[in-house]
């Protein structure tokens, strides 16, 4: 029935002004590389539940795998068509050899580029993988074995990868620990020294089994108990958020972090 009486007539559906959406202001790149050179340590858990984090929070990501075995890619694989989206980058030829195309160009709306690097990398592919890096994070497992080989690895990162300001960009995870650790105690100390921080302790749970074998991130668990996992990754997130960037001009931009123009 018509409403005699309504001052302002309701328009035909096909006939209502269509409201106008302002596009999200592109947010600046962040590359955040992930290495150690000792294998086994989470490397790849730890790139791609960074990648699945930013996803999830609408950041446009995506993900380098630079390990010839391609455990990130098949992670990736497994999320199939799973919303939000990542893109999947290599960083090596058919034949696994890892190649210079760290340095090919990447989707230029990118927000957040996570790199998945191959243990035992030598010097040359060291100075490749952190160039233009805003972030070196290096996982550590709680044994001496692989405390010594992180200690080693950091070495080897300030040498040859010629990281400046260090204490801005290269920080320490705890990772897969199932109780506080004491023997942290000893690279803790050694990382003072150096001026790096140890930004985050998780702690092996399922969880993460559980979310890599899906193609998801721990965040992304809905029918799970991951509040604690949540609250560990706390201070690792306002670490990267907190590390310095560079403003994303228009236009496809290289892996090192660099523009034309620049």
């Amino acid at each position: 029935m018509l409403n005699l009486w309504s001052s302002k007539p309701t328009l035909p559906a096909e006939e209502k002004p269509e409201v106008e959406v302002t596009p999200r202001a592109q947010r600046p790149l962040l590359k955040i590389v992930v290495l150690n050179t000792k294998g086994g340590c989470g490397k790849t858990t730890l790139s791609t539940s960074l990648a699945a984090y930013y996803a999830s929070q609408g950041y446009d990501t995506a993900l380098l795998d630079t390990d010839p075995q391609g455990s990130s890619l098949r992670w990736l694989a497994n999320r199939g068509g799973r919303e939000p989206t990542i893109t999947g980058l290599t960083g090596c030829d058919k034949t696994g050899r890892v190649t210079r195309s760290f340095l090919m160009r990447v989707p230029p709306a990118t927000e957040r580029l996570i790199v998945d690097t191959p243990a035992a990398i030598d010097n040359l592919r060291l100075q490749d993988a952190v160039r233009g890096a805003h972030a070196v994070l290096i996982p550590v497992l709680p044994s001496d074995i692989d405390i010594h080989a992180a200690s080693r690895c950091i070495a080897d990162l300030l040498l040859s990868g010629r990281i400046e300001n260090r204490h801005e960009r290269v920080a320490v995870i705890a990772n897969r620990v199932k109780k506080q650790a004491r023997m942290f105690e000893t690279l803790r100390r050694f990382l003072q020294t150096l001026e790096i921080p140890f930004v985050a302790t998780l702690r092996d749970t399922q969880n993460y089994v559980y979310a890599t074998e899906r193609g998801m991130g721990v965040h992304e668990l809905k029918d799970r108990n991951v509040k604690q996992e949540r609250h560990e990754w706390e201070p690792l997130i306002a670490w990267l958020e907190s590390r310095p960037t560079a403003h994303v001009q228009a236009g496809p931009m290289p892996l090192d972090g660099t523009h034309s123009g620049a």
